[in-house]
């Protein structure tokens, strides 16, 4: 068994614009990444779809520099990874015989 931790890494690969230039050059995740809830404290472990587009600088002091503009949005829950589906409550009735006054 290997001691390599792949969490928190990912990878990008060339993307297929085909005739949409508003496609992402770029498309991939990053997988087993760790979240931590500032509210509560509790780590989820989540997955993200990235895409990335090639992009040159037009103003400023990297004016005509290469560089990727990213975004990112979370995986969702495969079905079969996804909290299995409880089953209906039964909602509680109370009988006007049952208040003891």
């Amino acid at each position: 068994m290997s001691n390599y931790d792949n969490s928190n890494t990912g990878s990008l690969s060339r993307n297929d614009k085909g005739d949409n230039e508003k496609r992402p050059d770029l498309k991939g995740s990053l997988k087993d990444v760790h979240v931590t809830c500032g509210h509560c404290g509790k780590v989820s472990i989540v997955g993200f779809w990235l895409s990335a587009w090639q992009r040159v600088a037009k103003t400023g002091a990297n004016e005509g520099k290469k560089f990727l503009s990213l975004t990112c949005s979370q995986m969702e829950p495969k079905s079969n990874e996804s909290a299995p589906a409880k089953a209906p409550q039964k909602k509680a009735t109370v009988e006007d015989d049952d208040i003891p006054f």
